[in-house]
């Protein structure tokens, strides 16, 4: 199984992207991966069509962290946004059954593939647990009835502590509320492998702010440097 991340290089993502600028901002302010929202079925503001991402993408610097944030299930789509996109990761950020990801895996050699866990409640552990042996990394996010992500809610941290230990060694990355203020706090509770950030860092127009993003990373490096 292929490694989620280079263990020298925090993973710091800021997810939303729409616009070649805000990708640049992004990582200027030190981000380490860009999301870009494609394939989507429940509300997302910072959704962008998959021709617009393939653009952004292709514009990047060679080794840029790309994700590809979608709620399909169908594998085979996934794939084939995975691919025409150029994205090197895939987070699945819906309930896609465990064989079905399995089949995204054989289907995208190479790609890493995250699996997103919803902490609504102390049974997500054993969802966990279920994806960790198909999933090169988890992502935990909070939900609403909805949204998939993006609610700038958070949840119970505690319960995403007891899933990073449940799943160790396999990376996990905390989402869900977090921004410049609450993230090094989040990072010593729940002790990630790296951190997820989207309307956090995000002006009153829903655009990225520099200053928001630059912050949210300065205190995510810091905080995981004590953490890791």
């Amino acid at each position: 199984m292929q490694a989620a991340r280079d263990e020298t290089i925090p993973f710091i993502k800021i997810c939303g992207i729409q616009t070649f600028e805000e990708a640049i901002l992004a990582l200027d302010c030190g981000a380490t991966a860009l999301g870009f929202l494609v394939g989507l079925t429940h509300v997302a503001a910072d959704g962008v069509d998959e021709h617009i991402a393939r653009e952004i993408i292709a514009r990047l610097p060679a080794g840029a962290n790309t994700v590809m944030v979608t709620h399909l299930l169908d594998a085979p789509e996934v794939a084939r946004l995975a691919r025409f996109m150029g994205a090197r990761t895939v987070q699945v950020h819906n309930d896609m059954p465990v064989a079905d990801l399995a089949r995204l895996r054989s289907l995208l050699p190479g790609t890493v593939i995250l699996k997103a866990v919803h902490v609504v409640g102390p049974e997500a552990i054993s969802r966990a647990a279920s994806y960790a042996s198909e999933a090169d990394g988890m992502l935990l996010d909070s939900r609403t009835a909805d949204r998939l992500g993006g609610t700038g809610q958070t949840h119970d941290w505690s319960i995403s502590r007891r899933i990073v230990a449940s799943v160790s060694p396999r990376p996990v990355y905390l989402a869900g509320g977090l921004n410049p203020a609450n993230v090094a706090q989040s990072i010593l509770q729940v002790r990630p492998a790296g951190v997820d950030v989207n309307s956090g860092v995000e002006d009153a127009d829903g655009n990225k702010d520099r200053s928001k993003v630059q912050d949210f990373v300065d205190a995510s490096k810091a905080a995981l440097r004590l953490a890791l």
